[in-house]
């Protein structure tokens, strides 16, 4: 047991850059994911029109393809249309799979949503812009931050898909992936724990500010 891997983090070459590609695509896809998640979601929940059926089948898709098809079926896409293997495919693949799990997040959250609230708010004059953003989007903000840090984690996690379409990129999971054979340096178990404690420590600030919130309610 020690710790001395700790005080070298960085001293593995490529490691912190495999890190970095992780973040960036991680974050960039989570905010895509969600916002399109969150819109679709209220759309299904909220409002009957043609195809809605089918769009909502069609959304659950990727839950049930397994991630090998969707990989494969991905670099089909991207190699048809001849688009290079990279950051900006990778970010496409990400939010694919993501937006599924928002919605399906963000419809749980919806389904007890009390539209009287906004109806009162429209009664007391507030336009729709203003009843969206002081009634409903606080409401739905655990579920919008909950969807978004399942995104993060699924992103951050994600290596058969990224495996498919990264090109040249080497996110974090496909870094350890290519130094199994060598070796895995011990720097990325310290890497791994700082994700970890990471993601745990967001979803136990989002719990208590959940039961935070519960408990101030009259």
């Amino acid at each position: 047991f020690t710790l001395d891997h700790w005080g070298n983090l960085f001293a593995i070459p490529g490691l912190l850059d495999s890190v970095i590609v992780s973040l960036r695509i991680a974050l960039i896809s989570t905010l895509i994911a969600t916002t399109l998640g969150t819109l679709a979601a209220l759309a299904l929940v909220r409002y009957q029109f043609k195809f809605r059926k089918g769009i909502d089948l069609f959304i659950f898709l990727p839950l049930a393809t397994p991630e090998i098809v969707l990989g494969a079926s991905l670099l089909t896409l991207f190699v048809t249309l001849r688009i290079p293997l990279g950051e900006i495919t990778l970010i496409l693949a990400h939010v694919m799979f993501n937006v599924s799990y928002v919605v399906v997040t963000m419809k749980a959250r919806l389904a007890g949503f009390d539209m009287r609230l906004e109806e009162a708010a429209a009664d007391l004059g507030a336009t729709p812009w203003q009843t969206f953003w002081r009634v409903t989007f606080p409401l739905i903000l655990p579920g919008i931050a909950a969807s978004a840090v399942l995104a993060f984690g699924l992103s951050l996690d994600d290596f058969v898909i990224t495996r498919f379409n990264a090109g040249q990129v080497q996110t974090f999971p496909v870094y350890i992936y290519l130094k199994v054979q060598k070796g895995i340096p011990p720097q990325v178990n310290a890497f791994a724990t700082l994700f970890f404690v990471a993601t745990v420590s967001l979803v136990a600030i989002g719990a208590l500010l959940q039961r935070r919130r519960a408990n101030l309610k009259p």
